[in-house]
Order: structure tokens, then C-alpha cells, then sequence
């Protein structure tokens, strides 16, 4: 549990080191997802800033939440499978998926950016795998719908490159003018290199975290998500410029992890020294 002032610090590091999009907020229940209570507090204390923020939105209640704060993007969320959709929130998948598309037009109808993160997108922990297509047809709809972006989500860390590129391919066939974004979690130590065949495969946009925290409490499991730090020290040694600074996304990363308690995050460019040296 991190406070209010915390997460604000946290945010602003971020800011400091170069982001320019910041999902800063989530509008879940306070009592099913604590950590994320006080969503209006930090949304007010972030009225000045230099990034695009972003707000994770779950159903209708936390969409009327989300546009009375002061947010530029909001982020709503669709399944890929009835196992992981109905355990989870007690509804079909295509219920939920039906209800995204309706929170998508309501959002842009009130001048918000918005993007749909497709969960288990690459599997479900109850159903197993999930076709490409069925992602497909998924992405098809919300782009439909009207969505700016769509996300694929590796919610249970089971991707590897192959399906990467197999699931992006056949969104970017199914909703050609909108971009993907990819959200990888390392769970099975996989996670850079499917960021990597998602980006070969046309994917615009990668999902990071800085530290190399994050997962979810509805995944048992679920490793964190991707590594800000590596992921942009990764993309610079590409010559693949991020307007994110490394070092300061590493320092950020290193202070996350003593302020939850551990000695150093799952990130690992925080632990090295600077290279090549200056």
C-alpha cells in the first residue's frame, strides 16, 4: 500500500525522466483493490502537468468517476475469454466487451482519448489458450466502436514471440487504422523478448512499469510487468529513440523498491553500473 502523496511522487519521477504518457490512476473499487483508492485525490494534485494522463476505467460507475477528474485518456478494458471475464467480474466476455465499446463512445462523446486493453490476450488461466482470431474479432469490434488505440494484454505472462506476432498480425489485419499497444508481464522471463517481436510485428506502443513492478490480484502469480528502465536502455542501445531517460527511470525504480520494503527491484539496470561510462 502506497499513499496518496507517495504515488504522486512517483508519477512526478516519472514526469522528470521523460513520460509523456502516465496511467496514473485506476478507478476500481476501493474495497476490492485498495491500492488504488484515492483516484480523485491524485487526479486534482496533477492538474499541471506535462504528460497525457491516463485513467484505467472497469465498468459504467468508475467511467463516471473517471470523467469528472481531470484526465486526458481513458483506458477501459475487454476479455479475450469468458474464464478469466466471468471469475473475475462475473460476466461474459462478450457482456464485458459489449459494455467497453459502449464506455469507449461515452468517453470520446466527452472529448477523452480512449484505448481498450483486450485482458488475457494471449491466454486465460482457466480456459487455456485463446485463438488469434477470436482477439481479432474482438479488436474489430472496439475499433468499431471507436477506440484510439487498442491494447493486447498478456495478463497471465504466457506470450512468447510467436504468438506475439501472431496475435498482433491479425489485430493490425482486423483494425488496420488503429494502433496497438502490447502489455507484457515476465512472469515466465519472456516478457522483453515478446516486447520486442511486438514491436517487429507493427505494434506501436509498449506498456512498462517502472521497476519492474505491477501485476494484478486477480492473476495469482502474474510476475511484474516489463521494466521501464530495461525496456528503454534495450531501445537505446537500438538506436530506437523514447524520449525516456534510463538512468533516471533506473534511480526511480531502485527508490519504488525501498519504499515497498525490498532491497532492489526486479529491474536490473538499477543494479549495474552506467555503460558505456561517461
Amino acid at each position: 500500500m502506497l499513499t496518496v502523496d507517495t504515488r504522486i511522487e512517483l508519477i512526478r519521477r516519472l514526469e522528470e525522466a521523460g513520460a509523456t504518457r502516465i496511467e496514473t490512476v485506476s478507478f476500481a473499487h476501493p474495497d476490492r483493490v485498495p491500492q488504488m483508492a484515492g483516484a480523485e485525490e491524485i487526479c486534482a494534485e496533477l492538474s499541471t502537468r506535462a504528460f497525457s494522463a491516463i485513467g484505467l476505467v472497469l465498468n459504467e460507475r468508475g467511467l463516471e468517476r473517471a470523467l469528472q477528474s481531470d484526465l486526458d485518456e481513458i483506458n477501459c478494458v475487454a476479455y479475450a475469454s469468458d474464464g478469466y471475464s466471468v471469475k473475475n467480474t462475473g460476466a461474459s466476455a462478450s457482456d464485458r466487451n459489449l459494455e467497453a465499446g459502449r464506455l469507449v463512445q461515452r468517453a470520446n462523446a466527452a472529448g477523452k482519448r480512449t484505448s481498450v486493453t483486450i485482458s488475457v490476450a494471449f491466454g486465460d488461466p482457466i480456459e487455456g489458450e485463446v485463438p488469434p482470431a477470436r482477439v481479432a474479432g474482438i479488436a474489430n469490434s472496439l475499433a468499431k466502436a471507436g477506440t484510439h488505440e487498442i491494447a493486447l494484454g498478456d495478463t497471465i505472462g504466457v506470450a512468447d514471440p510467436q504468438s506475439v506476432r501472431q496475435v498482433v498480425e491479425a489485430v493490425s489485419e482486423a483494425a488496420p487504422d488503429t494502433p496497438i499497444r502490447c502489455h507484457f508481464h515476465n512472469t515466465r522471463n519472456a516478457g522483453y523478448a515478446n516486447a520486442m517481436a511486438a514491436l517487429d510485428a507493427g505494434a506501436r506502443t509498449l506498456d512498462t512499469a517502472v521497476g519492474g513492478f505491477g501485476g494484478s490480484p486477480f492473476s495469482p502469480g502474474a510476475g511484474g510487468n516489463i521494466a521501464s528502465e530495461d525496456v528503454v536502455a534495450l531501445l537505446s542501445r537500438m538506436g530506437i529513440y523514447t524520449g525516456l531517460d534510463p538512468v533516471m527511470l533506473a534511480a526511480t525504480g531502485v527508490w519504488l523498491a525501498r519504499t515497498l520494503g525490498y532491497n532492489e527491484p526486479p529491474a536490473m539496470l538499477g543494479r549495474v553500473p552506467e555503460w558505456p561510462p561517461s
